[in-house]
């Protein structure tokens, strides 16, 4: 069984824009068309049988629609996918969304310090991640560096750490093995602590696999999630990365499936 913790999707209508929209900076080519039907075709063609649907609110006016958006994913697709909602920190009524949420099914919530404007250990993602700890809700971050904001990294390990003493009930996701780009640093701060990573991203970014091999032996065992990131890298390659790594059989199944059941209160 394979599960990957980080792909994206948009509503069928959005979704040509919002790949546009994106694809331009980052000058990868998508491996989707953006929707979930596309998703699930790369799905079936990676060997894939489940995938969390990182959505995300960019800004306070698109909060309803982005969780109407994964309720609806969840109940009419939910033998496939398990999408996450999200709040932005301007939104006047968290506690609101993250009740339907909650009441819906769903999660997790998915937030973007670099998208959101927001540096990860604000003040003004406080009552966010409390509320998720209420609700138990695990929230997932970016963490590291972003094309959209090259020069002002908004999730930092030290960041990232402030978080988590400032929401110290919050079960938190840093995506992108704790800190894209960020390796060497995640590595000497974060690996280790009370906190997931996903693997997404890592061979997009030149990691080493030496170096992905230690981070991922280094961390807890039960703390390491599979995730690619998709549309914007395979899940086919991202499986051939990290399976040709020189990691326990048991560590991997861990890393792949066992570990991301838990935490979304699957009966696999």
């Amino acid at each position: 069984m394979r599960i990957d913790f980080h792909t994206h999707a948009f509503p069928d209508a959005l979704a040509p824009r919002a790949l546009a929209k994106l694809a331009g900076p980052i000058h990868v080519p998508p491996v989707t068309d953006g929707t979930l039907d596309g998703l699930d075709a790369r799905m079936r063609a990676s060997g894939i049988d489940r995938s969390v649907v990182c959505n995300i609110a960019t800004n306070a006016r698109q909060t309803e629609n982005v969780n109407s958006f994964a309720i609806r994913t969840f109940r009419e697709r939910g033998d496939r996918f398990t999408p996450l909602g999200s709040v932005h920190p301007d939104y006047p009524d968290p506690e609101r969304e993250i009740r339907r949420l909650c009441e819906a099914g769903i999660p997790g919530l998915k937030l973007h310090p670099d998208y959101m404007g927001f540096f990860v250990d604000d003040p003004a993602f406080d009552t966010i991640f409390s509320l998720a700890a209420e609700y138990g809700m695990f929230v997932l971050i970016h963490a590291g560096f972003d094309v959209f904001s090259p020069d002002l990294i908004h999730a930092t390990p030290d960041r990232i750490l402030n978080r988590m003493e400032r929401s110290p009930d919050t079960v938190l996701v840093a995506a992108h093995y704790g800190g894209n780009a960020l390796y060497d640093e995640v590595e000497e701060k974060l690996l280790g602590r009370d906190l997931y990573i996903d693997a997404s991203l890592g061979e997009l970014m030149h990691l080493a696999p030496e170096q992905a091999a230690r981070m991922l032996m280094k961390h807890d065992a039960d703390r390491v999630l599979f995730g690619s990131d998709c549309p914007w890298a395979s899940p086919a390659e991202t499986f051939r990365f990290l399976d040709a790594l020189p990691l326990p059989d048991e560590r991997k199944e861990k890393l792949y499936w066992k570990n991301a059941a838990r935490l979304l209160g699957l009966n696999a």
